[in-house]
C-alpha cells in the first residue's frame, strides 16, 4: 500500500514538473508569473530608465545640496522623501522614518496588467508609521490608452482621500524599457496620451495627477504639444548638482528626484505644511 502511494505521489510530481516546464515556455500573464519573474521582467521603478539612459552623476555634495532649500524659488525649506517599488519588498519603515524622511511615493502599477506584489506593505506600512504618502504608475502609452491605464491605476491603489496623509497619484513618464524612446508615438500622440491620462485621473478622484518625467525624455517626447504646467505639479529627475532646466510647461517644481543611489532619494520643494497642502489638495 505504502509503495503504491509513493508511485502515485511521484507521478503526480513528475506531472506537476511537465505542467511546469509548459508554462514557463509559454511566456505567463503577470497575474499568474512568481513575484520573481514580476520583479525580472515587470517591475520598471521610476527613474530606472532615466538613469539607464542619462545616468547618475550624483556625488555626496550634490545630495547635500539637493536637501537645502532651493534660492531660485524663494523656498525656505525643504523635505526629504523616497520612492519605492516591489524590488524593496517589506520596507522597514522605522527606519526610514529615523533617516528623516517623511514622504513616499510607492509603485502601484504598471501598464494594464502589472499590480506590486508588496503594494499593500509599503502603502499601508509607511501610513502607519506616519510618513504622507502615494502612489505611482509606470505608463506604458504603447500598450493601451490614457483613460484606460488611468482606471487601472485607480482600481489598483491609485486613488486618493482627503486625509491629510495622502498624495495625489503620479504618473511616470520615461523612457521605453522595450525599445523606441517614445514608444512609437509623435509628440502630439504623446501629449493627448497623458491628457487623457490626466483628466481621467482627475474625474476619478478628483485630484490632478503629478508627472514624473526628465526634461530630457519630456521635451524630446512631448514637447510643447500639450501644456500641464497650470493642473500638474512637477517632480523632475535629474541625477545631478542642480535641477537644470525644467521640462516645457513648468515654470517650477515640486519635488525633485536627486539621486538614485543607493536608493531613490526625492526632496519636496517647500515646507512640511506646503507638502500637507499638496495632501490635502
Amino acid at each position: 500500500m505504502r509503495t503504491s502511494r509513493r508511485v502515485t505521489i511521484a507521478v503526480g510530481s513528475a506531472l506537476l514538473l511537465l505542467g511546469s516546464t509548459v508554462q514557463a515556455s509559454a511566456a505567463p500573464s503577470p497575474e499568474i508569473m512568481s513575484i520573481e519573474q514580476d520583479l525580472q521582467q515587470n517591475d520598471h521603478t521610476i527613474g530606472s530608465q532615466i538613469r539607464r539612459v542619462e545616468g547618475d552623476t550624483s556625488t555626496p555634495e550634490s545630495k547635500e545640496k539637493a536637501a537645502r532649500p532651493q534660492p531660485e524659488a524663494g523656498v525656505l525649506a525643504t523635505v526629504a522623501g523616497m520612492d519605492v517599488a516591489s524590488y524593496q519588498q517589506n520596507v522597514d519603515w522605522a527606519y526610514w522614518w529615523g533617516q528623516g524622511k517623511r514622504f513616499v511615493w510607492t509603485k502601484a502599477t504598471e501598464g494594464t496588467s502589472y499590480k506590486n506584489p508588496y503594494f499593500a506593505q509599503q502603502y499601508n506600512g509607511s501610513y502607519g508609521q506616519g510618513f504622507i504618502r502615494g502612489a505611482y504608475h509606470f505608463a506604458l502609452p504603447n500598450v493601451s490608452g490614457g483613460a484606460a491605464q488611468a482606471d487601472f491605476f485607480v482600481n489598483n491603489g491609485g486613488g486618493w482621500s482627503k486625509d491629510g496623509k495622502t498624495l495625489p497619484g503620479a504618473l511616470d513618464m520615461e523612457y521605453n524599457p522595450y525599445g523606441a524612446t517614445c514608444y512609437g508615438l509623435s509628440q502630439a500622440s504623446m501629449g493627448a496620451w497623458i491628457r487623457a491620462f490626466h483628466d481621467r485621473y482627475q474625474q476619478r478622484t478628483g485630484r490632478w495627477p503629478v508627472i514624473y518625467t526628465s526634461t530630457s525624455w519630456w521635451n524630446t517626447c512631448v514637447g510643447t504639444s500639450q501644456n500641464f504646467g497650470g493642473t500638474v505639479p512637477l517632480w523632475v529627475a535629474r541625477y545631478a548638482s542642480s535641477v537644470g532646466a525644467l521640462p516645457n510647461g513648468w515654470g517650477f517644481y515640486t519635488v525633485w528626484q536627486y539621486t538614485s543611489s543607493p536608493l531613490d532619494q526625492n526632496t519636496f520643494n517647500g515646507a512640511y505644511d506646503r507638502l500637507q497642502a499638496l495632501a490635502n489638495g
